[in-house]
């Protein structure tokens, strides 16, 4: 079986981690949506929300779970036995910082590969930091993230301020 780890944030989700994740569990046997738990970052949502917002957003997608993870991806995927990292890129300087991370999980693991997608050209200037920033002065979310998500996050914004 090929199993592969998306890890990321995903605070929150978009449609362009979505399309990465669609298009990678047609690769894979079972792709696990890794969401980080970084106690050093302040997100807007918690891990729980997180996870929860994801699996309800690929529950179509009979190949794909989500799952809380802290540390490093390459350790997280070690011990869910997958032997690839999937990425996504949406331009050179995703490219440059990617490329560096892939290079020092080989080096820390030599079994876990990277595999990059292209983020779809609709979704290239879109990540999770432009979907808060346009929430919280009350800009059009709808085409950013799944239709379901657009209330939770105006109100999650809302309740920061």
């Amino acid at each position: 079986m090929t199993r592969a780890i998306y890890p990321g944030s995903f605070d929150p989700i978009t449609m362009g981690h979505l399309d990465v994740i669609k298009r990678a569990s047609e690769i894979v046997d079972e792709l696990i949506v890794g969401v980080l738990n970084n106690n050093a970052k302040s997100p807007l949502f918690s891990v729980e929300e997180r996870v929860k917002m994801i699996e309800d957003t690929v529950n179509f997608l009979p190949n794909v779970k989500v799952m809380a993870f802290e540390g490093l991806s390459v350790d997280f995927a070690e011990s869910q036995d997958a032997k690839m990292l999937v990425r996504g890129l949406r331009a050179v300087t995703d490219f440059e910082y990617e490329l560096q991370m892939s290079l020092t999980n080989r080096k820390i693991n030599p079994n876990i590969d990277t595999i990059f997608f292209n983020t779809s050209l609709e979704y290239a200037y879109l990540s999770s930091s432009t979907v808060k920033e346009m929430a919280y002065f009350g800009a059009d979310i709808s085409e950013c993230v799944p239709d379901f998500l657009v209330d939770t996050i105006y109100q999650k914004v809302k309740e920061r301020r």
